[in-house]
């Protein structure tokens, strides 16, 4: 897999891959992102508010396919897998609340739930912080796992002028239990676009390694015009692994390599981009019921045909166009799309990476002018 540190640009960290010639791990990349492999986890009692994040953060609304049920499970101990049907490496993991007993093992608690398995966890509430919650955070952050995040579930009957009050109370409970500079994030499990859900995410992106950071941007649903560009930034970077996977790299001959990356790799990026960028029909479909508003309104928003439906025949004739005009790519984009080492690009790279950039291009303000219309 790409050596992924954090804080680096993922086209960046695919570039240096390529120059290294390491073009396994590129298609490791490429396939990762594609699949949008991740796991969240959600720690606290089961009440309504956690149910309402499960399916707010895939996308759902109640009573949809693979949405959570408000019913607790038949073993309230167990941890429950919710997996995007969507997405489906994209699992978010209803785990059961810390118990409240004294003595109490945090250890006990984080092996049974297998606590190390996810790349983030939130530790969940909505009125008062469980002590026993206290030591499991501060036993992940001894084990070095960084990516756990306390989670204020704000329920609609919260007035936001006490919120603040709530928060500072929060910290203040949790310095006096021994952890430094708490963060607490004031979330709102059926509005995603408020409140702190916004900066929560952009610390996760920060905090997890630079695949599973886009693979969660990806298979997340479109909440805001910021993360709709963030996606569209991703599949950018995706793109521009694949067109140089499709042998058009002159400096980089791979055998075999080339025949892997045709244009069933461009459809399966561009029908990702569909349903990530929430294009598909059932997509605004369920976005028109949660705002209120006429779905045929906004599908008529979708000007790029890639929007309503990704085809081979659609996705060929962009290729084909592309390959026509290969020669308006301009030298400043293949200055910055081709590898350091690289004297040139060959044909297929340049209409690969003009053909589907400017289909993600097309496609994302289409996804912009649909969240606009429904937020209203």
């Amino acid at each position: 897999m790409v050596d992924v540190s954090r804080g680096l640009n993922l086209l960046e960290i695919l570039k240096e891959s390529v120059e290294s010639q390491k073009l396994s791990e590129v298609k490791d990349a490429v396939e990762d992102l594609l699949i949008s492999r991740i796991n969240l986890a959600l720690v606290g009692q089961r009440v309504e508010e956690k149910t309402s994040l499960v399916n707010s953060l895939h996308g759902l609304c109640p009573g949809d396919q693979g949405a959570a049920s408000s019913s607790p499970p038949l073993h309230t101990e167990d941890a429950v897998c919710y997996p995007n049907p969507k997405h489906t490496d994209f699992r978010l993991w209803d785990l059961p609340p810390v118990p409240d007993v004294s003595p109490f093992e945090p250890d006990a608690y984080m092996d049974r739930v297998k606590f190390s398995r996810y790349n983030a966890v939130f530790m969940t509430f909505t009125e008062t912080l469980p002590p026993g919650a206290v030591g499991v955070f501060l036993q992940a952050r001894s084990l070095q796992q960084h990516t756990v995040y306390w989670t204020f579930l704000v329920s609609e009957k919260n007035k936001d002028k006490n919120l603040e009050e709530k928060r500072r109370a929060s910290m203040e409970m949790l310095t006096s239990k021994g952890v430094s500079q708490p963060k607490v994030y004031l979330v709102r499990p059926a509005a995603l676009e408020t409140l702190d859900f916004p900066a929560l995410l952009e610390d996760m992106t920060k905090d997890l390694p630079e695949i599973r950071s886009c693979a969660l941007l990806l298979a997340l649903p479109t909440l805001s015009a910021s993360l709709v560009s963030q996606k569209k930034e991703a599949f950018k970077a995706l793109v521009w692994a694949a067109a140089s996977l499709s042998g058009g790299m002159a400096t980089v001959p791979v055998p075999l390599v080339a025949s892997m990356v045709d244009s069933s790799v461009a459809v399966r990026i561009l029908a990702k981009a569909q349903v990530s960028l929430c294009l598909d029909d059932a997509s605004v479909e369920r976005l028109a019921r949660r705002r209120g508003v006429d779905p045929s309104a906004l599908k008529a928003l979708r000007a790029c045909a890639l929007s309503v439906e990704v085809t081979k025949g659609g996705v060929k004739s962009r290729l084909a166009a592309a390959e026509k005009n290969v020669s308006t790519v301009s030298s400043k984009l293949l200055q910055m799309a081709v590898p350091r080492q690289a004297c040139s690009a060959g044909r297929s790279f340049s209409a690969m990476l003009n053909a589907l950039n400017g289909a993600i291009d097309d496609m994302a303000a289409d996804a912009e002018k649909i969240l606009a219309s429904a937020l209203g």
